[in-house]
């Protein structure tokens, strides 16, 4: 059983208001004790409302609990905005729901070779951050069709990048941006949340053999 699954079954089985051990849960689902300790801390830590403890059981007081959702990944990158816009709000038992709903998506997530490890929506970022790179994004989305020229500032780093703004890619929990790096002769991917500053520049780009998204990808 997946992950996700088994959580799944478990919040269906806390539901009910009942008191339910560790080891009639293990049983049932075919995994160690251990490992039901760890779901448990893992639904825990996502906002379900848990009480229980080691050796004695857990129940759940009541809760919502909406049925399996199969997200695209443009689905789930409308999400991750969402989540971090309404984080950044000076509101704050809205941003500690947004946090919150955060982490409970981040526990059901697949972990896979292309997911890139860290929390979902901002959960391990602060949400100010996130913003700051969010803010950044019509006007990329707008450069790359109007194929316009940008200067990237990134933190942490010296100088400037001049780039062909590809493509934006959203991995599970971070968007980062695909350019054709003018300054560095290359290819780069750039983390959306570490661009500090964004500025269109006066020269527009055609197609050039060896500088498009297609050569990029091959």
């Amino acid at each position: 059983m997946k992950r996700a699954d088994r959580l799944y079954a478990l919040m269906l089985r806390l539901k009910d208001g009942n008191l339910h051990t560790a080891e009639a849960m293990a049983q049932d689902l075919g995994v160690s004790v251990r490992t039901i300790y760890r779901d448990m801390d893992t639904l825990a830590a996502s906002g379900v409302p848990v009480e229980g403890a080691r050796g004695s059981g857990y129940i759940a007081h009541a809760m919502i609990t909406l049925p399996p959702l199969n997200l695209t990944q443009a689905e789930l990158g409308a999400l991750h905005i969402g989540l971090a816009a309404v984080g950044a709000a000076d509101i704050p038992d809205i941003a500690e729901a947004a946090q919150s709903l955060s982490e409970k998506v981040d526990a059901v997530l697949p972990e896979d070779v292309e997911t890139p490890s860290g929390k979902f929506g901002f959960a391990s970022y602060p949400f100010t951050e996130a913003a700051q790179g969010f803010r950044h994004m019509p006007a990329f989305r707008a450069a790359i069709r109007a194929r316009q020229k940008l200067r990237l500032h990134i933190a942490g780093e010296d100088g400037h990048h001049d780039v062909r703004p590809l493509q934006l890619d959203y991995w599970g929990r971070i968007w980062t941006c695909v350019v054709w790096n003018e300054t560095a002769d290359g290819f780069a991917t750039f983390r959306m949340d570490r661009v500090t500053e964004l500025t269109p520049l006066p020269g527009l780009f055609v197609d050039e053999a060896g500088k498009r998204l297609k050569d990029f990808h091959a």
